[in-house]
């Protein structure tokens, strides 16, 4: 049975912005295990301070390495757990109930006595002063919802974006579990969404929710009243869409200055340094890039994209080869703050 909700304009125009984001991304070369560790660390850090854990961005990551922290025991559990589960979840099928069961055993362990299985009694959600806002579905009821919920998943045509957010919606209204429900909606989205694009693995969407952490909580309880997650749905693409917006700005941003020379860097204007960031991982890992691609990483048109390429040409970071369409450019500089003009 399909979840009650609806598909608005708002809904896709973020869908638009998404893929056009995720696009570029994709385009670039694969992350070093340095960057995906870090961000892994990030999301790792802000689903668990969601759910109140006091550990500090820096402790999350001493613990995740195996440095000895001084913390509440069961908070560093908390970590430690939740790092062998995303380590493990994108391996796992979104729409296999045992992988679902088996996922919360690693997030879960020694935390509580029903790990890896469905609560045997019932639950209830209660707000800061007490008062009961939400009511998980009856024990006996849960494992056929969840059976549904996965099997309306694995076979709807949704698209996936939408998809993620009313089963992460779902999870947190069936509650399934005595603990760890909002650490597995947050999870099993991102599962959902890797296997639509693996750049979902280490984009750290869980820091914009917790950076919206009480309008995460209000759109919660209002769709739930409603029952109906449209509003749930928005508010969760928007909050994917700025993660993206983020990271592509920080990575584009950085890299010019990361790796051009002062005396480079003083004749490239912004958008010049910007789509030196766009194009430069796909030259690392591809070793040449031609004008359509460029166009296609950078989002700008044609014949400012000729342009940025002849300039960076004209300065000694690229050396252009081919001729008419079949030109392409590669890097004319080999270690960090290179390209002496």
């Amino acid at each position: 049975m399909k979840p009650p909700f609806s598909i608005t304009n708002n809904m896709l125009n973020s869908i638009l912005e998404i893929t056009q984001k995720v696009t570029r991304l994709e385009l670039g070369a694969e992350r070093n295990l340095h960057l995906r560790k870090e961000n892994r660390i990030r999301s790792i850090h802000s689903s668990l301070a969601i759910e109140n854990n006091s550990l500090s961005l820096r402790q999350v990551a001493d613990v995740i390495n195996g440095k000895r922290v001084l913390g509440k025991p069961q908070e560093i559990r908390e970590v430690q757990n939740a790092y062998e589960a995303y380590e493990a979840v994108f391996k796992m099928d979104p729409y296999a109930v045992k992988d679902f069961l088996s996922a919360h055993a690693l997030m879960m362990k020694d935390l509580i006595r029903e790990y890896g299985s469905f609560r045997s009694g019932d639950v209830g959600i209660y707000d800061a002063a007490g008062n009961v806002v939400h009511i998980g579905a009856r024990p006996q009821f849960v494992p056929n919802l969840v059976e549904e919920l996965f099997h309306w998943a694995k076979t709807d045509d949704t698209p996936e974006l939408i998809k993620s957010c009313v089963v992460h919606f779902e999870i947190e209204m069936i509650h399934p579990f005595g603990d760890g429900n909002g650490r597995m909606g947050r999870l099993w989205q991102n599962l959902i969404l890797s296997k639509w694009q693996s750049v979902f693995e280490w984009i750290p969407i869980e820091t914009i929710v917790y950076a919206y952490q009480q309008k995460y909580y209000d759109v919660l309880e209002t769709s739930d009243k409603e029952n109906d997650s449209t509003g749930f749905i928005e508010f969760m693409l928007e909050v994917i869409l700025e993660t993206l917006n983020s990271f592509d700005e920080k990575s584009t941003n950085n890299k010019a200055n990361d790796i051009l020379n002062d005396k480079v860097l003083d004749k490239l204007n912004d958008n010049e340094r910007e789509f030196f960031g766009c194009i430069y991982d796909y030259l690392i890992e591809n070793g040449e890039i031609g004008n359509s691609k460029a166009v296609a990483l950078s989002g700008r048109i044609t014949g400012t994209v000729r342009r940025y390429l002849v300039k960076l040409v004209e300065l000694g970071v690229l050396k252009a080869g081919g001729a008419n369409r079949n030109r392409a450019y590669a890097l004319d500089i080999d270690t960090p703050k290179a390209a002496q003009t």
